[in-house]
């Protein structure tokens, strides 16, 4: 499908306008793990120009919605994703998350292609805590617990395996429907998983812990974490959102995937107000970890957290990888 009517610009100064549009299934078969996994990694390690994320609050009589914009450039692409938060659209049958992702020339500003969103949301998501584990967990981890049943969840097992020999998966979720789903879904693909009874247990034996909740206040305590355990927390991205208890961070090594997680993060200012950990406790963010400015894990004893609050350096870099795999024959799955 190609965006070439009046409206997109044709006919105008510069020619006719033809912007593909890549849609859901497409953009998801151009980002397999073990590739978009290493293109994170180089894109961390090369940096890029990121601006602060631009919130702008839409009131409407059914219900308030969100818009966000998450710009970011290097020397040849720029890209801004634009995604729509309407929390009552459940009441509405309708996803509450809507996002699209728009990629350009960085030398001229002329559209190269119009993406899918939602699918890059996802994946470079749990893709970017992969990429941490990577450096984070221990290079024997195998037992892997899963928190939570969502999209993002469900892509848990399969992004973590490219770094870490995955041999077991737990799943635990508030619906316990929820996570028996999930384990199935992971037994189909080849995974040995269960539906966790109990959270504390599953946690107790786990080598990975994996979080992506939209839990207000802590699920995971500190105590249940055994040396060498690696902590991976994705659902925060508000001061009032928490997955993990303060002694989770007083006794794990800190790392982010930005800076922005200080500020913007419950999971981290509620341990600094408390007086827990400070700002300096944080051992480096992910550039830092893949430009081997800061080492990972040190040894394997050590308790490891890594927390991601999303930054729009790693849309562009996923972008980039659907649109070099698509190239611009605006093929399209939007249905």
């Amino acid at each position: 499908m190609r965006l070439d009517d009046p409206a997109a610009g044709q006919g105008s100064d510069t020619g006719d306008a033809t912007i593909p549009v890549i849609g859901p299934a497409e953009t998801r078969r151009a980002l397999p793990f073990d590739a978009l996994i290493p293109a994170l990694k180089a894109a961390f390690a090369a940096g890029a120009t990121v601006p602060e994320r631009h919130h702008h609050h839409i009131p409407h009589p059914d219900g308030d919605g969100v818009l966000l914009l998450m710009p970011a450039w290097n020397a040849t692409l720029l890209g801004t994703k634009i995604a729509t938060i309407h929390p009552a659209n459940g009441a509405r049958g309708l996803p509450s998350v809507h996002s699209t992702y728009l990629l350009a020339d960085a030398a001229t500003g002329a559209p190269l292609a119009l993406l899918d969103g939602n699918e890059i949301t996802t994946r470079r998501t749990i893709a970017v805590s992969a990429l941490a584990a990577s450096f984070l967990a221990r290079t024997d981890a195998a037992d892997l617990l899963i928190v939570g049943a969502g999209l993002i969840a469900a892509l848990a097992a399969e992004a973590f395996a490219v770094v870490r020999p995955i041999r077991s998966v737990s799943v635990w979720n508030r619906d316990r429907a929820k996570a028996e789903r999930l384990a199935m879904e992971l037994r189909a693909r080849g995974f040995e998983a269960e539906a966790a009874a109990s959270l504390e247990a599953a946690a107790r034996r786990a080598d990975i812990i994996t979080c992506a909740t939209p839990s207000m206040a802590p699920i995971i305590h500190g105590d249940w974490l055994r040396p060498g355990t690696h902590l991976d927390l994705i659902g925060s991205f508000t001061p009032a959102m928490r997955e993990a208890d303060d002694s989770c961070f007083a006794r794990g090594q800190i790392y982010v995937d930005t800076r922005d997680a200080l500020a913007e993060a419950g999971d981290l200012t509620g341990p600094i107000a408390a007086g827990v950990v400070t700002a300096e406790d944080i051992r480096g963010s992910l550039a830092d970890l893949c430009t081997g400015r800061v080492a990972g894990r040190t040894s394997d004893d050590a308790i490891t957290i890594f927390k991601s609050v999303g930054t729009a350096l790693a849309d562009l870099a996923a972008a980039a990888m659907v649109h070099a795999r698509c190239g611009t024959s605006g093929v399209s799955d939007l249905g």
